[in-house]
């Protein structure tokens, strides 16, 4: 690919740079498309209308501005070539280094495990439901499974997005077909368009804003993303990466809320109260009570597609930061093994938890509300407008209202997950 030296100016990006830019809003598409968005509707049309025609009218700009802060975060480092983890700590010195490592790794980490849970389910139900099939013991099935998706990992960064991309196409038409397969399913309950009243309106919607942050997030892949726009348009990485993620958020806003209000309309509360329960993506519980063969077989596959892509952006996030966390706290042993053993390592770590999680099969959507939330929140919302206004790399970013919305939405997001652990 011809890369652009420091100095070349944006009208001199060459067709394959245009290339390597669509290519990364088709990955972050998948990274964001997966268990969250799966689940999104479950907890978002659970609260009536009218919380979830504002939240959809904020994810737009909730989504672009926040992952935006996140890239600048990287893009306009000083450091070119390090990653978020190098970056954080040359911004905050060690201590403060160090801790941001750990809470990005915490933001991801957990999403990984979600995954692992969300891929197992998933095929059981296609296989046992759709299929006719044998239940598989789950220890098997799911060591399989997380066994080839980490296998596309390791094979390298161009193979994972060869793969996310064979994935995501598919997966851009079959959710807006879906969508449009189940208007003639559409049904309003007398109780789903009822006003609440202005307490009851704004605590749902504060609600409910964790879970979209949770499903529209592809901050893992930024770190990469933003080394990628680096290595390709030099200086202008930061504008470049803008015109990227605004790709991203359109795609992700229209395809998604699409498909979250034909769910939602759909299956109506009791049905969303059911897919809860079976602790399924919506999709599988759709081919499970919906018995149009388009729907018994194509649902399962998208959200096995979803999950899929974005395990593969979540991964990149998680391993990125437990490297992190190893070069932190013990230098001189990887220095002694090197970098390369240190990610075998984390690879066989990974691959371990993962498995186990998805053997015992939490609750999908309590660990998206009481433990990626927080974390997510704080890394992709908060922390980088903390460094617009207090590092001079990035002082040419302050003094813009949409720092101030991010962080009242970080803030927002926070409190709200703090609220339902509490009540």
């Amino acid at each position: 690919m011809s890369t652009p030296s420091r100095e070349q100016p944006s009208s001199q990006i060459t067709s394959s740079d245009h290339a390597t830019d669509r290519s990364w809003a088709v990955s972050l598409f998948g990274t964001a498309v997966g268990a969250g968005i799966l689940f999104l509707p479950i907890n978002a049309g659970a609260h009536g209308l009218w919380p979830l025609l504002i939240v959809t009218i904020l994810i737009a700009p909730m989504t672009y501005f926040a992952h935006r802060g996140l890239a600048r975060f990287v893009c306009a480092s000083p450091w070119k070539g390090d990653d978020i983890t190098k970056v954080a700590a040359g911004y905050f010195g060690g201590g403060w280094g160090r801790a941001l490592t750990v809470l990005y790794f915490l933001a991801i980490y957990p999403i990984v495990l979600i995954y692992g849970v969300g891929i197992t389910n998933t095929i059981d139900s296609l296989i046992v439901n759709q299929l006719g099939g044998p239940q598989i013991p789950r220890f098997l099935l799911a060591g399989v499974l997380v066994a080839i998706m980490m296998a596309v990992m390791i094979a390298g960064q161009k193979i994972m997005l060869v793969v996310t991309q064979a994935l995501v196409y598919p997966l851009i038409v079959l959710l807006f077909a879906i969508s449009l397969y189940l208007i003639p399913s559409w049904h309003i309950d007398a109780g789903f368009t009822a006003m609440p009243g202005f307490g009851e309106l704004v605590t749902s919607v504060w609600i409910i804003i964790p879970v979209l942050v949770f499903a529209f997030n592809h901050s893992p892949a930024i770190s990469q993303f933003s080394l990628a726009m680096q290595r390709a348009h030099g200086e202008e990485a930061a504008q470049r990466a803008s015109k990227v993620l605004a790709w991203t958020t359109g795609m992700l806003v229209v395809f998604t809320m699409t498909f979250v209000w034909s769910c939602v309309l759909a299956l109506g509360a009791d049905g969303l109260a059911a897919a809860r329960e079976a602790n399924l993506p919506v999709l599988s519980h759709l081919a499970n009570v919906h018995h149009a063969p388009v729907i018994a077989y194509m649902g399962p596959l998208i959200a096995i597609a979803a999950i899929g892509s974005s395990f593969f952006g979540h991964y990149l996030g998680a391993a990125e930061g437990a490297c992190g966390i190893v070069r932190d706290c013990a230098p001189s042993f990887v220095e002694r093994v090197g970098e390369k053993k240190v990610r075998g390592g984390v690879a066989i770590f990974m691959f371990l938890t993962t498995w186990l999680v998805a053997v015992v099969n939490p609750s999908i959507l309590s660990l998206i509300e009481s433990l990626s939330g927080p974390v997510i929140a704080a890394i992709l919302y908060l922390m980088p407008m903390y460094a617009i206004y207090k590092v001079d790399a990035l002082k040419r970013f302050r003094g813009r209202v949409s720092n101030i919305f991010v962080i009242i939405m970080g803030i927002v997001a926070i409190s709200a997950i703090l609220y339902t652990l509490v009540v």
